[in-house]
Formats: C-alpha cells, structure tokens, sequence
C-alpha cells in the first residue's frame, strides 16, 4: 500500500442544482478536469470520487454529484444517488449561483444539519453578482460558513480552502488510533495473520498493515506469523507480548495458544474501535444470545468483492449464527456503500470490519439503525461471541467489555 486508502482519507461532497458549478469547481481544486464540464444540464450523472493531497488537510477524497434538481425518472435515481452521498461526508459543500438559496438548497442544509455534517455554502459566479451571505449563515449557524468564488476567473477559491480547513472535524485531521495507545514503546504486538484464499495475492489487507505500522510509530517491535506459527513465536520471543492480534476466524485457536496473562483482541474489533463506536456495537454483540429460529438478520458488507467458496460473510457467518441460534435464520446481504434505508424489519445487523469506508459513513449507518431501534454489531464482535471468547477478545477495552457483559445480562433475562 504506497497512497492512503479511501477509507482513512476526509471525504468532501459537493451538492446542488445542475449547471452551478459543482464539477468545475472539483476540477479547479484539483487542478486538472476530472470531472466533464458542459453547459448541458445533467452532465454528471454519478458520483465521481478523486483521492487527493490537500495541504494542510491531508490525504482526501472530493465526491462531485449529479444536481439534486434532475427530472424524470432517470434524474430522479439521480438525485437518490446524490442524497445518499450526504450520509458519507465529513464536510459539504452547497453550491448556488448568483441566484441565490432555492428549495433545493435549502433542503439539502436542513439534512445536513440533522447529521451534524460541516457544510460549506458556495455562491458560485460571484463575478455576474451575487446575493448577500448573511441569510447563507444563518441557516447553516454554527456548523458551518458560507462564502463567494467565481470558478471562472478563480476568485477566492483560497478563502474556500481556507473555510475547509476551518470546518474540518478535528477527528479527522487527528486519526484517532489502531493499536497504537495500546502498546507502550519497547513492547511486542504479535500479530496472527492466515494467508488464505481471501487474502490478497502479495498484499496484506488494510487492517493488517495498519497496525504494522501503528506498532513501528509506536516505537515497538512487530511479529507477523500465521495461526500455526503462534505458539512457536510465543516460546522463543522471549519477551511476553504487549498485545495478541489475531483474525476474527482463528480468534478461538488464538486464544487457546495465547498465554491468558496476555491482552488478545481481533483485527475486526480494532477496526470497531477505529470505525464507529466500540461500546455500541459490543451492545449490540449481546443481542445474539436471543437470537431465535425465525429471526431476520441483516449481514452487510461494505466493499464489493467476488464471492469465494467460504466467504465470510456470504457462507462461514450465516452458518455460526444458525448453529448458535439453533435453527434457520432468515438473513439478508447487502453490499458496497448502499445501506437500506429501511431496516426496522431485523432483529440484528452485522456489519463487516469497514476497513473500505470511513468514519462517519459507519457512524450514520449506526445512527440509522439505532433511531429504528435496530442493535448493530460487526463480524469480529459476532464470531467472537459465537466462539465463546468475546470476553477475552474485549478485555484490552474494559469500557466495551462493561457494556457488553451488562447487555448480555439483560438479553439473557429477557429470553427466560
């Protein structure tokens, strides 16, 4: 891995009609046309995403959308496509022109406001005139500014940079951690690493390497075996590790070969920690144990990927959980960015590690599923708790572990 992925990079959106500018501003912040440029309405049909550099922000990706004002029935797919990029920004950008604030806009501030998302409201054409700022502030208060550019001659668009680095969430510009508060500097994080047909071929997968390289900033020392080599390097490292790594599908083998003196927790959990909320989804892990025949079960995936002859998430998954349940389940996959909107109908969502998605995307995802009052979890909490060692899996997280054990008491008493 040579770039930053685009799960780890702050995601920008551009919004609004069609014809205000949203892909030649694109192209002018990044200094090349990416994104096609026509006086034809319409012309951007789907979300276009380019990784970028954008000092002193970093490492981000700036999504261009077709205009929310399309018609027909195409542009109104359209438009959906648009509405669902909302939900994954760390910061908007609403653009208008010298018209001014319509219904458009005003609906697309309103929904980002619910969300909480940074947004950025953008007179484009200022060099044709333009309306005043003020009402542009006030409906977007204190969660974000509002500024005027003409794209054309490149008036102010060092203003509209400025006002990124301004709205930028703070999480965002500092990455919260992998493992990296978990090893002191000197120690030793083991990592358990299969080489199977789901790894890539000659890569490690993001998780993996982040914590490789979490460990070295850490000024501690790294050890990468497979499954079978674990108790061998245990024996003659001699130094206890600091920290057991282990993927989700060998957590049972691991934790018998790990000493119980020492921490041991899974890829998938620290990515829990990294992606959303931790002591949430280790909540909603507890909900497995009254899981009955019969329940609906949602297992999504948020990268697409061919299926192989024991997917994870397609076949070894399903088949724990109906084994742990007692019977036939009726589950449900969905998969990439798309997360339905409606989930009210399961009795659980199992989402995978979101080592392909950011932060925030995972975070609306939670939200939604909670004001449905549907609990979530992920694959690392699940397998855990399917192979009896969730507890263990969690004790570097007492917080979770809290959480979870008081959960289970409740979901435990409710089966009686």
């Amino acid at each position: 891995m040579l770039d930053t992925p685009k799960s780890l990079r702050m995601h920008i959106g551009l919004f609004g009609r069609r014809n205000v500018g949203k892909s030649s501003l694109m192209n002018a912040l990044l200094g090349f046309p990416m994104s096609i440029v026509s006086e034809v309405a319409g012309t951007t049909t789907d979300p276009v995403e380019k990784a970028i550099e954008m000092p002193p922000l970093g490492p981000v990706v700036l999504v261009d959308t077709a205009g929310v004002d399309d018609v027909g029935d195409l542009g109104a797919l359209r438009s959906a496509k648009t509405r669902e990029v909302l939900e994954r920004v760390d910061i908007a950008l609403v653009l208008s022109d010298e018209t001014g604030l319509g219904p458009f806009e005003r609906e697309l501030i309103a929904r980002l406001r619910a969300r909480e998302t940074p947004t950025l409201c953008v007179f484009n054409k200022s060099d044709l005139g333009g309306p005043s700022l003020d009402e542009a502030r006030a409906l977007v208060a204190d969660a974000g500014e509002a500024v005027a550019v003409s794209v054309t001659t490149g008036r102010n668009l060092d203003g509209l940079r400025e006002s990124l680095i301004r709205l930028a969430p703070e999480e965002r510009i500092l990455e919260p951690p992998l493992v990296a508060d978990l090893v002191p500097a000197g120690g030793l994080v083991v990592l358990v690493v299969p080489i199977d047909l789901g790894a890539p071929k000659g890569r490690l997968i993001p998780p993996q390497v982040q914590a490789i390289r979490e460990t070295l900033d850490a000024d501690a020392t790294c050890l990468v075996v497979k499954e079978r080599e674990l108790t061998g390097a245990l024996d003659m490292s001699g130094q206890a590790p600091s920290l057991v790594i282990c993927d989700s599908q060998i957590v049972l083998k691991a934790a018998a070969d790990t000493p119980p003196d020492i921490p041991l927790t899974t890829f998938s959990i620290l990515m829990a920690r990294l992606k959303a909320d931790l002591v949430r989804l280790a909540e909603g892990a507890a909900v497995l144990h009254r899981l009955r025949p019969g329940d609906r079960v949602l297992v999504a995936e948020a990268c697409t990927h061919g299926l192989i002859c024991d997917d994870i998430g397609r076949v070894k998954i399903p088949r724990w959980l109906r084994q742990f349940a007692g019977g036939d389940l009726r589950i449900d996959f969905s998969g990439g960015k798309h997360f339905p909107e409606d989930v009210s109908q399961y009795r659980l969502i199992i989402q995978c590690g979101a080592c392909m998605v950011t932060r925030r995307h995972m975070l609306s995802w939670l939200y939604r599923a909670e004001r449905q009052g549907v609990p979530m979890t992920n694959y690392g909490l699940a397998i855990s708790v399917v192979q009896g060692v969730l507890e263990r899996s969690l004790e570097p997280f007492p917080e979770a572990l809290s959480a979870y054990e008081a959960a289970r008491r409740k979901a435990l008493a409710e089966a009686l």
